[in-house]
């Protein structure tokens, strides 16, 4: 008799979900059947998903992700929605749709006053059929005029893009796609030398619409050319004769998938560390069997294809993805292939760290993201062994796990399947992570070999300096702000069109804060988002990467951030914590630093106007556009007051260079620098 599995098929569990109406209460649930659910499971969930009510599912779990979708189209598109819903669902993430006019995406995106822009979408989804264009397109007709045509709809698209980012939410994002240019249109000209001409112009015409997308500023183009190219049919012409429904159901799956590790990426959730098995994934062989010299990447069709695998991994890791080795075997010994094997393209400097040893490989990615210093959701494992890939997905919630079998020829196709390393903009930061990884190991390594931790940070030679953003800088403000969860004031994300416009806000103070040590240039770590209301500074938002933690930066952060505001002469800095699911931490950062409790939970009696007038800041006229955050209240929040009389000490193993506007800095009393900063009346 054949070996059953103990629990039910993903499939089977979420039929059962569905028939005793408990989709909402064990929402949670539904991530972990779909991780490893096929398409007949996918198709499925998304049909009894999209009509659950979020607010059901929110009133069971309220810490439940949610994004806001609007979808539009030129055809009728509602039948993306079930797929779409069952790709976020996967990723974790509620979805909150709503299905436009069909066809009229025109009026959806042109007019500010439509439902599009009622239902406040944080994406909207134009979805542009295989026929647009071509309903523009008069018999009979030329290549020519038919680019003419395509032109003129880039051109709409375009404004269509400005309409958007002026009546939507800050911050959210409009995603057009490329167009497949069907069959039945190039064989309607006999002339080859014609047919020829269409398809290049209609590359072009593709070509710009690419070239139009700027992520993190609100406009995203999906290209669907690798989808059709890999035998997704485009066009369904009779569901596109008689209902105007022109893409094939495949294809919507497609486009949902992507336009999920969009929204995935958009949020600021991209994975950062790749874990790797070695044995059957990352060569060819047994290391303990085979020895060193036994194992293969190369001189045989099957072993050239682990090695084009392990070149997908080095380009990864060249954009900033962390690599890392876990596996059942000698630690030595797989340092000792990576370095010798004349076949191998990666080698030990290419990982941040290695775990081989005999444990389970659940424990040994936790501890890769230990030694990381990472969350295991910022972890991606890729194996090949069904019983080590479902353990780890066991053993370690919100790990992502890639699966790989013993067909290495697919490893580079399933490892980049799910855009789990996808980003809006990939920063200088990002480049040099692996970089800043290894420095980091050292540094520990240092650390550990010192007694005394207070001695150690004398010895770092640590160097902090604090002010106005330059402009290269404000995509990698925003992404701390997407991706930094522990050491975040307030939780508050935002694109780098939103960093951008509040930089540019007169009385605003936007800061990126850089930190260097003897190991070497951190670059930018944190940010201070700040704004000057009349006498007093008010702290929007504070935020610094889990990396450099613990070594006293956030103290001298604050305590600059003290001083410069009494060396301008305001009278009280203001900060505000609001809780999120993983800053917890900093709830007592202020308070450490003599800020006394005006409002929420341990407030000082009788403090409660001690924040101003009760007019909220949010009134104040910030010439952005947008609320000012520290004020809007929201549940569990806790704001702070600064009086400035007396300041807490800047780290005496730090030098401290702090300005909150562009103007030199001059040293303080203590030794630290800080800048002027003259109260905007503008």
């Amino acid at each position: 008799m054949p070996d059953r599995d103990p629990a039910p098929a993903p499939g089977a569990a979420l039929r059962t979900l569905h028939a005793r109406g408990r989709l909402a209460a064990e929402y949670p649930a539904v991530r972990e059947l779909l991780a490893a659910a096929d398409r007949d499971t996918l198709d499925f969930a998304g049909r009894v998903l999209a009509p659950l009510d979020p607010e059901e599912v929110l009133a069971h779990h309220p810490d439940t992700p949610v994004v806001r979708v609007a979808v539009t189209g030129r055809g009728t598109v509602g039948e993306l929605v079930p797929a779409l819903t069952a790709q976020l669902a996967w990723h974790g993430v509620l979805a909150r749709t709503r299905v436009c006019g069909s066809g009229g995406y025109l009026g959806d995106l042109a007019d500010p006053s439509s439902p599009l822009y009622a239902h406040a979408p944080e994406v909207t989804l134009c979805v542009l059929d295989p026929l647009t264009v071509w309903d523009k397109v008069e018999v009979p007709w030329q290549p020519l005029e038919v680019s003419v045509a395509a032109e003129r709809r880039r051109k709409v698209l375009g404004e269509l893009a400005q309409a958007h980012a002026a009546a939507a939410p800050r911050g959210a994002t409009l995603v057009l796609n490329t167009v497949p240019l069907l069959r039945r249109f190039t064989h309607q000209l006999t002339s080859l030398t014609q047919r020829a001409e269409l398809s290049g112009l209609w590359k072009q015409f593709n070509a710009d619409l690419l070239h139009m997308a700027r992520p993190s500023a609100g406009l995203a183009v999906l290209d669907l050319e690798p989808v059709t190219s890999a035998g997704v049919r485009a066009d369904e012409p009779r569901l596109g004769a008689y209902a105007d429904a022109h893409c094939t159901a495949e294809l919507l799956a497609h486009y949902a998938r992507e336009a999920a590790h969009l929204i995935r990426a958009l949020r600021g959730e991209a994975k950062k560390c790749l874990v790797l098995d070695p044995d059957g994934t990352l060569w060819d062989g047994v290391l303990g069997e085979d020895g060193p010299e036994g194992v293969t990447a190369a001189g045989t069709l099957r072993g050239s294809a682990f090695g084009a695998f392990q070149r997908t991994v080095k380009q990864l890791a060249s954009q900033g993805v962390l690599l890392a080795v876990c596996g059942r075997n000698d630690a030595g010994a797989v340092r000792r292939a990576l370095a010798e094997h004349p076949e191998f393209p990666l080698r030990p400097d290419d990982f941040a760290t290695v775990v081989a040893d005999w444990g389970s490989k659940a424990e040994g990615v936790r501890t890769v993201a230990e030694r990381l210093g990472l969350a295991p959701e910022a972890v991606v494992f890729a194996d090949d062994t069904p019983f080590e890939r479902e353990s780890v997905r066991a053993a370690v919630p919100g790990a992502a796990v890639v699966e790989l079998d013993a067909e290495p020829a697919l490893h580079t196709e399933r490892l980049l399947a799910d855009g789990w390393f996808d980003t809006p903009a990939l920063t200088d930061e990002d480049r040099l992570r692996p970089v800043r990884y290894a420095r980091r190991a050292v540094r520990a390594s240092s650390e550990a070999a010192s007694a005394d931790h207070r001695a150690f940070l004398g010895t770092l030679e640590l160097r902090v300096e604090v002010s106005p953003a330059r402009e290269h800088e404000l995509a990698r403000l925003a992404q701390l702000t997407l991706r930094t969860n522990r050491f975040n004031l307030t939780g508050e994300r935002l694109g780098a069109e939103q960093v951008r416009q509040r930089a540019a806000a007169p009385g605003a103070a936007v800061l990126a804060v850089r930190a260097a040590d003897r190991f070497g240039d951190e670059g930018v770590v944190g940010a201070v988002f700040a704004w000057i209301d009349g006498d007093r500074l008010r702290v929007e938002n504070l935020l610094l990467s889990c990396r450099v933690l613990g070594r006293g930066i956030e103290e001298a952060v604050l305590g600059g951030l003290l001083a410069a505001a009494r060396e301008a002469g305001l009278t009280a800095v203001h900060a505000v914590w609001r809780p999120t699911r993983a800053n917890a931490a900093v709830r007592m950062l202020c308070p450490r630093h003599g800020f006394r409790t005006v409002s929420g939970p341990g407030a000082d009696p009788g403090s409660g106007t001690a924040t101003g007038p009760a007019t909220p800041a949010a009134a104040v006229d910030r010439n952005d556009g947008t609320e000012t955050p520290a004020d809007t209240g929201a549940a569990g929040e806790v704001r702070f007051e600064h009086p400035l009389r007396t300041l807490p000490p800047v780290p005496g193993h730090v030098t401290l260079r702090l300005r909150l506007t562009g103007e030199p800095a001059q040293p303080a009393a203590d030794g630290a620098e800080v800048g002027a900063c003259a109260p905007s009346r503008s």
